[in-house]
């Protein structure tokens, strides 16, 4: 008992180190998005896999590049439910079904908000990106994500 007591001593400052700095970039992989007029839109996208990546996502980075972001691929359609809690700057949440089309599209997401933000349907992936990406580049719900998860109809 005595030895757990310790360890658990030991290792509280790593594990509240861990939730205030920001995860160490993810491996990367390109994601398209062809917009309703045909527009080809490139990213690059950090692939958020498993269960501790999706926890920590974009948590404490202080910024997202116009053509990055990160896709949370939750392995098979689900309901999404999104918060910003330790995230410090806005968001574009895109939230995408299994054969690639925009189901729903979260713009300017507010920081550090516990607020849910839902996908509204079962979706395979949730793509976030830079605030105002989708406003910027034409990006509505219906156009398609094409990314190696996806299987077109």
């Amino acid at each position: 008992m005595r030895r757990a007591f310790l360890a658990l001593l030991v290792a509280l400052p790593f594990a509240a180190a861990a939730q205030d700095a920001p995860q160490p970039r993810l491996p990367t992989e390109p994601l398209t998005i062809v917009t309703r007029d045909g527009v080809r839109h490139a990213f690059t996208v950090e692939m958020a896999v498993d269960p501790q990546q999706q926890m920590v996502g974009l948590m404490w980075r202080p910024e997202v590049k116009p053509d990055e972001g990160m896709l949370f691929d939750w392995g098979q359609p689900r309901e999404s439910a999104m918060w910003m809690r330790n995230t410090i700057t806005s968001l574009d949440m895109v939230f995408i079904t299994q054969d690639g089309r925009v189901l729903r599209i979260a713009e300017r997401t507010t920081p550090r908000s516990l607020a849910t933000i839902s996908s509204g349907g079962p979706v395979r992936a949730t793509l976030e990106l830079a605030a105002g990406t989708a406003e910027r580049l034409g990006i509505r719900v219906g156009d398609r994500v094409e990314q190696r998860i996806f299987t077109p109809r």
